[in-house]
């Protein structure tokens, strides 16, 4: 009996837990080139959420800084930012909050390089529950 009623809870938290989850933007379809000010710094903002980042696809020049602005939205569900690409001398892992991050680097080599979230869930990573995206490095 006491097996089934854990089942009962578990079930009923992970019901709470999906309808926390917001809808995704539509797959692909957010692109963002980096703006260069007067400072000569390539300037973007991303957003995380429910197992998305907004946009999921930046694109910078090589060799000129990049000031990258990073926030989740408002909610309970723990997001980060991370970024492994040494090759690229880009090497970022940051806890996100609702207060943006700003992360400053120089992107060394061009390519595509993906950024994810390293969080888990009760059941998966958000990496697999697909909150990943790519940074595109041009020459």
């Amino acid at each position: 009996m006491a097996i089934v009623a854990r089942f009962m809870i578990m079930g009923f938290l992970l019901s709470l837990l999906g309808g926390c989850a917001t809808a995704p933007p539509e797959r692909f379809s957010q692109v963002t080139r980096a703006s260069v000010g007067e400072q000569r710094i390539q300037r973007v903002s991303l957003v995380a959420s429910n197992y998305w980042f907004r946009p999921e696809r930046i694109i910078v020049k090589a060799g000129v800084p990049v000031e990258l602005s990073v926030r989740k939205e408002p909610g309970i569900i723990p997001h980060s930012f991370v970024i492994h690409a040494p090759e690229a001398g880009i090497n970022v892992n940051v806890e996100l909050n609702i207060k943006p991050k700003v992360i400053d680097f120089v992107p060394q080599k061009a390519g595509i390089f993906e950024f994810y979230c390293d969080k888990s869930g009760l059941l998966e990573s958000h990496r697999k529950m697909g909150m990943t995206g790519i940074i595109e490095v041009t020459q």
